[in-house]
């Protein structure tokens, strides 16, 4: 995408973008902040307010030094509520996305709610190992196969957790091992697959399913 940052990517005729804040919008969320970096301008001259898509859209900027998952979270604390959802720009999920961060503000045993899917392989490399109540060890790039649910694309996460982190670049997935070290990370189990727009191929299986679920709808 050397013209167009990801999110804007076209798929079912839509923009990316336009599908995912609809669908958070459905589930009840009525503000979204979006990190933004790679031509973000473009991203904001086509959101602006989100109030076409039903969301009030703020915004934090990497700026010139990309500073990854994490670090884009750990820059943006400030506009951060003390709990919040944090999901993917390139991830649809068909599930409730509320359903994490519900999890979150109903125990005070945890500093997040990791949304988790037994993947076994699957759809791509699975990184958690979970009782199904809690991230019991989250590791990217492990072959271990006691490790068979993988990150789903949605977690809910405390403010407090998230000062841990770093100032400058890091990923979010340090702050996810570090929470289920602890036992601070509990799962929320999602039942269907998860669909992605980091390849040719997944953006089109996701179109295939938005111009199906449309179909069904009408």
């Amino acid at each position: 995408t050397l013209t167009v940052p990801k999110i804007l990517l076209e798929v079912a005729g839509r923009p990316f973008v336009d599908w995912q804040l609809e669908k958070l919008a459905q589930c009840g969320f009525d503000r979204v902040l979006l990190c933004i970096a790679h031509l973000g301008e473009q991203v904001r001259a086509h959101v602006g307010d989100g109030a076409h898509l039903g969301v009030s859209v703020d915004y934090a900027d990497d700026g010139d030094a990309l500073l990854g998952t994490g670090g884009a979270l750990r820059a943006a604390a400030a506009k951060l509520d003390d709990a919040f959802l944090v999901t993917y720009g390139d991830s649809f999920l068909p599930f409730d996305y509320r359903a994490p961060l519900d999890a979150l503000r109903a125990h005070d045993d945890c500093d997040g709610v990791m949304s988790v899917f037994k993947n076994d392989g699957l759809w791509d490399a699975s990184n958690v190992r979970t009782d199904g109540e809690w991230v019991l060890a989250y590791e990217k790039g492990t072959r271990d196969p006691a490790f068979d649910h993988i990150d789903y694309g949605a977690i809910a996460l405390r403010r407090a957790a998230v000062l841990e982190l770093p100032a400058g670049r890091c990923g979010l997935d340090e702050l996810q091992s570090r929470l289920a070290a602890r036992r601070r990370l509990r799962a929320c189990l999602a039942r269907e697959r998860f669909y992605e727009i980091g390849s040719p191929e997944g953006l089109a299986t996701l179109e295939r399913f938005l111009l199906g679920s449309r179909g069904s709808a009408s």
